[in-house]
């Protein structure tokens, strides 16, 4: 694990990647406003929020990686660090841990049975699990201030997230994998039905906009059912302010 989450380090901790985050992530956020980071793993985006001037709440359930934010951060009173799954509800669930690869670890059963066997996802294996609690996104909102700005990056967990989200922040972001294509359809239903109109999408960790323009939500979930299954995962932009997400 510990080798695990250095490489995470250097992958995300990478020589110009900080500066091309700050650019990118400037669109949606400024100084003295709130982001959470559902699923912060290593906190490259919850520092880049901070050098922003935004305050975070990072919410990261594994416990190697929670102290590695503690690391980071835990001397900054702009980042509340918070141990737990976000979810639909408030309990608890399974953690499923990927020892070798903890950038997949997953409260998704289903996310671990689309991978098996699916192009790119060879070898990996799902050897631990934690039960640990679940708090939502309406609860960490009234706990924290509502938001201007959401990342959800929950490995096939994501619709379960915005399930537990009632008020639409400004804008928000969520990832999703071409092994789970309904789970993008669903978040994107989720999204419509809290008031967004507007989206755009980037592949893999590239900060550039796929579309020159955002699309519908209908569109959007045809364009995810469209994309080769190489393209393995990306992350969709939703916005109130459609400007915000114009490539």
């Amino acid at each position: 694990m510990r080798t695990a989450i250095g490489q995470s380090l250097r992958t995300y901790y990478a020589p110009g990647r900080a500066a091309a985050l700050d650019a990118f992530h400037r669109r949606f956020l400024g100084p003295g406003e709130l982001a959470f980071d559902i699923g912060a793993h290593v906190g490259d985006r919850s520092a880049s929020f901070r050098r922003l001037g935004a305050r975070v709440v990072a919410v990261e359930p594994q416990p190697r990686l929670a102290r590695a934010l503690r690391l980071m951060f835990g001397r900054d009173p702009g980042v509340t660090r918070i141990a737990a799954l976000v979810g639909a509800g408030a309990g608890e669930a399974v953690l499923r841990l990927n020892t070798a690869n903890p950038t997949v670890a997953t409260a998704s059963p289903a996310f671990i049975a689309a991978a098996d066997g699916a192009p790119g996802w060879e070898g990996q294996r799902w050897d631990a699990a934690l039960v640990l609690p679940v708090v939502t996104l309406d609860a960490l909102a009234a706990a924290h201030g509502p938001p201007e700005f959401i990342k959800i990056d929950v490995e096939g967990y994501e619709a379960a997230a915005l399930a537990g989200l009632s008020a639409a922040p400004r804008a928000l972001s969520f990832e999703f994998t071409t092994i789970q294509r309904g789970v993008a359809r669903d978040c994107l239903e989720r999204l419509a039905a809290l008031g967004y109109r507007h989206f755009n999408a980037c592949l893999g960790e590239g900060m550039g906009f796929a579309h020159a323009g955002p699309l519908a939500a209908a569109a959007m979930a045809e364009w995810i059912a469209g994309l080769a299954a190489a393209a393995n995962s990306g992350d969709v932009y939703a916005s109130l302010e459609p400007a915000r997400i114009t490539g």
